[in-house]
């Protein structure tokens, strides 16, 4: 069976991937803006500036906006997944299994976003 021939239901299963994805980076962002201090301490432990609590917020909140409706999708899913590889840095914390399994869970979140981008290619080039 060619790909021509097998039901439409990758298209379901592209969009509701990419909405979940989306609903997570929203409300990244919104926790963000409703309460920054978690993640300006997270920052400032790291000797950032607390200040970039707010360019991540935006970048959450615009990236799963463009995600929830479909418009760049493969370029947005690929920045998407090298943001989470790099704040995964921020939980890489061996002896606190929690930052550990957020830290898991960013690769986790970075690999879905490339397996999105790499379908949503394929899913652009036949039709």
């Amino acid at each position: 069976m060619t790909d021509r021939e097998k039901p439409p239901v990758w298209q379901t299963e592209l969009i509701v991937g990419r909405l979940l994805l989306s609903a997570l980076f929203f409300a990244g962002g919104v926790q963000k803006i409703v309460d920054p201090t978690p993640a300006m301490m997270l920052l400032e432990g790291f000797g950032l500036s607390g200040f970039l609590v707010w360019p991540a917020a935006a970048f959450n909140l615009v990236a799963g906006f463009f995600l929830a409706i479909g418009r760049n999708v493969v370029p947005v899913a690929r920045t998407l997944a090298a943001y989470c590889v790099i704040t995964s840095a921020f939980h890489f914390i061996p002896s606190d299994g929690w930052q550990m399994s957020i830290f898991v869970k960013n690769w986790a979140i970075a690999g879905g976003l490339l397996a999105l981008s790499a379908a949503q290619s394929r899913a652009v080039a036949l039709r």
